[in-house]
């Protein structure tokens, strides 16, 4: 069986305590930013290990250069991969992100290689993700990030931010 591939890989996910002061670091340290801070998103169907999944979770994305940084920050106990990295792990990079023109077909030929997806779903908004396992090879998971028009324009305007960021105002709050 051929190999899957994905790529280019475009964003690191990196679970965090503090959603602003990872932020702010990234952006006074390493020069990445601006961040957009999303919180609290609402989301559609969710699963965890097939069984539904409820969280209350803020993220903050912006770039770095052409790699995407999100910095997840989740508000409650409930189960999910970002607590299962935070007590196994603490802090740092969870996944790596890669787009997928569509979900379903990928997942597909993943579960006949034996992989499965861990948590998926979609936000309210309709943009579907899956974050399959890496147990067959120790490490970050890999999220399936669904291309459409909601994620590719949100991900197209934090880029372009980034091209022309001149330090200021690293922490924004779209809308």
């Amino acid at each position: 069986m051929a190999a899957m591939k994905f790529g280019p890989i475009l964003q690191n996910g990196y679970v965090v305590r503090d959603l602003e002061r990872a932020a702010l670091h990234w952006a006074s340290v390493l020069g990445a930013g601006p961040f957009y801070l999303l919180e609290h998103i609402q989301f559609g169907d969710a699963y965890l290990r097939g069984r539904p999944l409820k969280i209350d979770m803020s993220v903050a994305v912006g770039y770095w250069h052409d790699v995407q940084i999100e910095l997840i920050k989740q508000h409650d106990a409930n189960p999910s991969i970002y607590n299962e990295f935070l007590a196994s792990s603490g802090e740092g990079l969870q996944h790596l992100g890669v787009m997928v023109v569509s979900l379903d077909p990928e997942l597909a030929r993943l579960k006949a290689m034996g992989v499965e997806p861990v948590q998926w779903g979609a936000t309210a908004t309709g943009i579907r993700f899956a974050y399959v396992s890496s147990e067959l090879h120790p490490g970050g998971m890999l999220e399936l990030i669904e291309s459409g028009p909601a994620i590719n324009g949100f991900f197209g305007m934090a880029r372009a931010a980034a091209r022309d960021w001149d330090g200021k105002n690293p922490l924004r709050r779209p809308g």
